[in-house]
């Protein structure tokens, strides 16, 4: 019996997971302009430690055991052709095909900054990339960080753990940082930021410059809106939540005005029952929380559902009231996870190498990881 086809458009976090649920019962084929995963996750220790990041965020798709038998494409979507079921790809090396499919995941995430990219790259250019943006921010005297979500504080803590000597600034428009999450989980994290002497600046609301069209590192005086004095700094990181939908192939009738993919509460696209979404480009809920919170677990249930012909066994998806998971990343003394409800859970380092990755995330999350070449 011949498998039903799925596409997956979209080979980063979400979709990769995805991938690997829907490629127990389906003939999948994964579409990335990456050659491996390039996790979106962890900017600060990306920056402070790359090395230790890349063990963890940045793996080739060949090592994931749950992708076997996947067929996965070093291209980019260019069309989707809905109403005859295919797509039209541009391969890394600039050949042209059609596929067609009996369901089209949509998981093409977005752009915001160095650490986000929808271009094609090779390994060379990713490792290239990973060591020129440590380096200059771990050889700069004083750092400011514009902006106040998770990617920001996260770049903060970590580059001041690494480099206490380094004057850290952080300035957010908003009283206290993580406005999206709960009011606990933002004053615990507020704590530790000054206890490790990460300099605040609240109620800061920058100057956006005209030309800042992705968010980067720049090097000059950052003037305010708010009417402080402008402030300069040795290197900028601006990281404002910036988005860039990567849609430029889907169709106008799929995307939100702002960009993002239509989701019903089954993360399927409002007037095409076999196209879903999943992951930063689903437009879910403000917070896009399909990207976490077991997103493609209720995806692949309901792709599957709806090619049984069982629509009435779609589950919703529930995005909950607060952002939640690792703010600040592995660190010295290990993670810290946050809960929904703003509790803290901490894991040593030990039980982080020795369980959580290889357990809990490798084994469990992503089905097994086989071991580096």
């Amino acid at each position: 019996m011949v498998k039903k086809r799925i596409v997956i458009a979209g080979l980063g976090d979400a979709g990769l997971l995805s991938a690997i649920q829907l490629n127990k019962k389906f003939d999948v084929i994964g579409v990335s302009p990456k050659p491996c995963l390039v996790s979106g996750q962890e900017l600060g220790p990306r920056l402070a430690r790359p090395k230790d990041w890349e063990e963890n965020y940045l793996i080739d798709y060949d090592r994931f055991k749950g992708l076997k038998g996947v067929d996965i494409r070093h291209a980019k979507v260019s069309e989707i052709i809905a109403d005859e079921n295919k797509i039209n790809l541009v391969a890394y090396g600039g050949s042209q095909e059609t596929i067609s499919y009996d369901a089209l995941v949509i998981s093409s995430g977005t752009r915001n900054g160095f650490w986000r990219t929808g271009h094609f790259e090779n390994n060379d250019d990713i490792q290239r990339n990973l060591a020129e943006k440590s380096k200059a921010i771990l050889s700069a005297a004083s750092v400011a960080i514009i902006g106040g979500g998770p990617t920001a504080v996260s770049v903060a803590s970590n580059i001041k753990e690494m480099r206490p000597e380094a004057a850290v600034h952080l300035f957010f428009s908003q009283e206290m940082p993580l406005p999206t999450y709960h009011p606990r989980t933002r004053r615990k994290v507020e704590k530790f930021l000054k206890n490790q002497e990460v300099i605040l600046h609240p109620l800061h609301r920058a100057d956006v410059p005209e030309d800042l069209d992705v968010e980067v590192f720049s090097r000059n005086p950052i003037s305010w809106s708010t009417g402080q004095s402008p402030f300069d700094a040795d290197l900028t990181l601006w990281a404002i939540g910036k988005l860039t939908p990567n849609n430029e192939f889907i169709p106008a009738d799929m995307l939100t005005n702002d960009g993002f993919v239509k989701s019903d509460s089954f993360l399927r696209v409002p007037g095409h029952d076999n196209v879903f979404t999943v992951g930063d480009i689903a437009k879910t809920d403000d917070n896009r929380s399909s990207a976490r919170n077991a997103g493609h677990l209720v995806l692949a249930h309901n792709v599957q559902a709806c090619l049984d012909g069982s629509s009435e066994k779609m589950k919703p998806f529930k995005p909950p009231r607060y952002r939640w998971g690792s703010i600040l990343g592995v660190q010295k003394k290990g993670l810290s996870i946050f809960t929904p409800n703003g509790e803290r859970v901490g894991i040593s380092p030990w039980w982080v190498k020795n369980l959580l990755f290889p357990v809990f995330v490798w084994r469990l999350i992503y089905q097994g990881l086989e071991k580096r070449r």
